[in-house]
């Protein structure tokens, strides 16, 4: 798969033709043969499943610009825009989980299927993006999502 992998990659370039362009099949293959293995939720984890004690150990990443992570951050966050993920993925650990944010979730979700493409199993979309973190308590996401619910 590897190889496949490579193929890929080097074949991306193809994809920023103009639309009218014929599709690539070494792409085509490669992205259908990605797609037949991946995993619904493999790489999406919501702010709620990682106790607060736990956020210590994971490389967290915002993948906004600049001028947002000078603004505003997840504390502990790295700054690593999306478009650059691959480009800078040797700063990724490959030895623990690496969370990837922007606002909403969207943008980081396109730099973690690439790099999930390239092998990085380990990377993850923080679901909602930094404004749900905000919304579900942030580090006590979790605890506030275990508490029994009030009536």
């Amino acid at each position: 798969m590897n190889t496949t992998l490579v193929t890929l990659f080097a074949s991306i370039a193809l994809l920023v033709a103009p639309a009218h362009a014929e599709e690539n099949p070494v792409v085509v293959d490669a992205l259908s043969g990605y797609m037949d293995f991946a995993e619904y939720s493999g790489s999406l984890i919501w702010p709620e499943q990682i106790p607060a004690a736990d956020w210590k150990k994971v490389f967290i990443v915002d993948a906004r610009d600049a001028g947002q992570f000078a603004k505003e951050h997840i504390p502990g966050a790295v700054n690593i825009e999306w478009r650059q993920a691959v480009a800078r993925r040797a700063e990724l650990p490959k030895d623990r989980m690496v969370v990837m944010y922007c606002n909403s979730g969207s943008l980081s979700a396109q730099a973690v299927f690439a790099l999930r493409l390239l092998g990085y199993d380990n990377v993850k979309v923080l679901q909602d993006g930094i404004e749900g973190w905000k919304a579900k308590g942030g580090f006590d996401a979790h605890a506030r999502a275990s508490k029994p619910a009030g009536h």
